[in-house]
């Protein structure tokens, strides 16, 4: 088969790569990959796993990047992509942003590389990068997301709107990732635009909003990642919460968009974390507070999608880190089993797969302090539904995959499947 000779095509120029940066022989070659000199690359042109890990090692590459060289078929990828981006840049631009505001991220991912071929000039280039970021963005690929921005940023000619976007989702990517000191200097770039002058523009005045909120929620997340300075995060925090929570007040009064007030409402739950971590309000209170403010979204399934309910998503992911630093005992595991269940609950319903991280995390430390107070551990059961959620939550966040394991390792669906 045509594709079977293009993979040992492929798998032999990997070969030949990996010798040539090595300075090794045919033969060193193929002793450093444990195979007999005439039968490095397999007639099927499927690898076996150990022999994709020793080229990745002669190669010093990564893993996946040696077995997506491997396994792509460009030739036939590049010919789809080449007929879309005969329709030229400024039709598929269009195409790409629809695909966006339809929720139609796959067809956005297409989109966005055809963009990427027709474009003619590093603006373009830009634009389209950032079109493929806002593809993997929607669909939790937040690695690739993060690259395609970066790849983007690196284009000369870059108009200032273009490369402005480019960094305002950098900085959420960074933060999504839990890169806290990157997210942080990204947006202290986006705030420092505007200290000589106010932000005037709609767009700038957006801009502004989101380096402040940016930047206070990592300075939040500190609190947890840098407890030795925890008072320190928690108040910048507030103060840069406190200034994208008024300033997207006054957005959404003004354009009277409800999207604007709905991150608002997130930045005034974070206040809330952050008023509990520097002792301002009785942990106790704040978690009744917030969980009052979820009373709006008893039935979720009912509650429309969208800015608002991720609000109130991220609220219940407030709510557990209060419930985390400040309750114990029978107070803890009620609130965090309020909150962490609302947040599971509502990251289905958005699709949201950072939200999912966290949840499925807070509920393994809840488990983790229920089994510590009752001197045993309890089942977690979980469907296979919940077992793909895990998987695939494993696989966009690094971070997440020791939890990850530990949680399938001890859920009972899994050794009785």
């Amino acid at each position: 088969m045509l594709e079977d000779s293009n993979r040992r095509d492929r798998l032999s120029q990997f070969v030949d790569l990996a010798r040539i940066y090595r300075k090794w022989t045919k033969v060193q070659t193929a002793q450093a990959l444990g195979r007999e000199p005439s039968k490095v690359v397999p007639e099927s042109g499927n690898p076996k796993l150990d022999l994709v890990v020793g080229l990745a090692d002669a190669l010093d590459w990564d893993i996946g990047d040696v077995a997506e060289g491997i396994w792509k078929d460009e030739a036939e990828e590049y010919v789809k992509v080449e007929e879309t981006a005969a329709r030229g840049f400024a039709v598929l631009d269009r195409e790409a942003i629809e695909a966006h505001r339809a929720g139609d991220y796959r067809r956005m991912t297409e989109l966005a590389r055809a963009l990427l071929l027709a474009a003619q000039t590093g603006g373009e280039r830009a634009t389209a990068a950032n079109r493929l970021a806002g593809a993997y963005d929607g669909l939790g690929r937040y690695t690739k997301a993060l690259a395609a921005l970066q790849r983007g940023l690196g284009e000369p000619g870059v108009p200032t709107h273009v490369r402005v976007m480019l960094e305002v989702n950098l900085a959420n990517a960074h933060y999504t990732l839990w890169h806290l000191v990157e997210s942080s200097a990204v947006a202290e770039g986006l705030v420092a635009r505007f200290h000589s002058r106010q932000p005037e523009s709609r767009a700038e005045r957006v801009v502004h909003a989101f380096g402040h909120y940016v930047r206070g929620q990592s300075q939040r997340r500190m609190v947890e990642s840098d407890p030795l300075s925890a008072n320190e995060h928690a108040e910048c925090a507030r103060v840069d919460l406190e200034l994208a929570a008024k300033a997207y007040t006054s957005l959404s009064e003004e354009f009277d968009d409800p999207s604007y007030a709905a991150v608002s409402n997130t930045c005034a739950g974070a206040i809330i974390e952050c008023d509990a971590a520097l002792g301002l309000i009785d942990p106790l209170k704040a978690a009744e507070t917030l969980s009052l403010g979820l009373e709006q979204v008893i039935d979720v399934a009912a509650y429309p999608p969208g800015d608002w309910l991720e609000s109130y998503g991220w609220c219940a992911v407030f709510g557990c880190n209060v419930a985390l630093r400040g309750l114990s005992g029978a107070e803890l595991h009620r609130f965090m089993a309020i909150f962490s269940n609302k947040a599971a609950e509502i990251a289905e319903r958005t699709d949201n797969w950072s939200m999912r991280e966290r949840a499925f995390t807070f509920e393994h430390l809840r488990r983790q302090r229920m089994n510590e107070s009752l001197g045993y551990s309890t089942d977690w059961l979980l469907d296979d539904e919940d077992i793909r959620t895990v998987a695939g939550t494993m696989g966009r966040f690094p971070s997440f995959r020791e939890t990850g394991w530990r949680i399938l390792e001890n859920a009972r669906s899994l050794h009785t499947a």
